[in-house]
Formats: C-alpha cells, sequence, structure tokens
C-alpha cells in the first residue's frame, strides 16, 4: 500500500511505502544559510513525526546548496542537529534552487512505523 499525506496536484509532502517515509524537499526561511538550515530541518523535523519516524531513523539525505561556499555554515547546523550515531547516507551538491533568496534545500527519507 502506498500512502500520501498532503498530497497535492502537484505532490505530496509524505510517501509512505513498505515501512519508508519519503519526504519532499524543504526550504528554509531566514537570511543566511544557517538561518534557512535551521528553519529547514525544524520542517523536517516535523514531517518525520507526521510520518511516524524520527531524526534517529533517518535513511538518507539529499542537501542543495545555492553556493557550496556555503557548506561549512550548513554543516554547523546539520552536525547539531543530527542525532550522534544516527547520520544518514548523504549528498550535498549545488543547485540553482526554485527562488533566488533560497540557499538550501532538504530531502530525506527514513525508516517510518
Amino acid at each position: 500500500m502506498i500512502d500520501r499525506i498532503e498530497t497535492g496536484a502537484r505532490m505530496s509532502k509524505i510517501v509512505k511505502h513498505n515501512g519508508v517515509a519519503y519526504l519532499c524537499g524543504q526550504v528554509g526561511a531566514g537570511d543566511s544559510v544557517a538561518e534557512q538550515t535551521k528553519d529547514c530541518l525544524a520542517r523536517v523535523e516535523a514531517l518525520l513525526e507526521q510520518a511516524g519516524s524520527t531524526p534517529e531513523r533517518m535513511l538518507q539525505a539529499v542537501i542543495w546548496l545555492a553556493d557550496m561556499a556555503d557548506f561549512d555554515e550548513m554543516n554547523a547546523v546539520w552536525d547539531a542537529w543530527v542525532p550522534v550515531g544516527h547520520a544518514p547516507a548523504r549528498a550535498c551538491g549545488e543547485a540553482r534552487l526554485a527562488r533566488p533568496e533560497l540557499k538550501v534545500e532538504i530531502i530525506v527519507t527514513a525508516a517510518c512505523d
């Protein structure tokens, strides 16, 4: 069974299948990459909870930065947020994001109930 949560015409915020939750990409508010990353991760955490999961159950994260020069600033926030011993498989790359003010987008897949 496939469970789609908060489904719209273009996408679902969460899709659950066979014990895995796939979250749509999350962006955050703020002027700096650190502020946007913190907000983004708060949104990820809320979606994980809604999916019946937690940051400890993350399987994979894909992070897009508008500028790889922000890598260290983003990582400082990420490293403080990820539960010790529960780091997911992760990739990070540079991409043009949907709006010019966006600096980071995070996509997470996690085990769920």
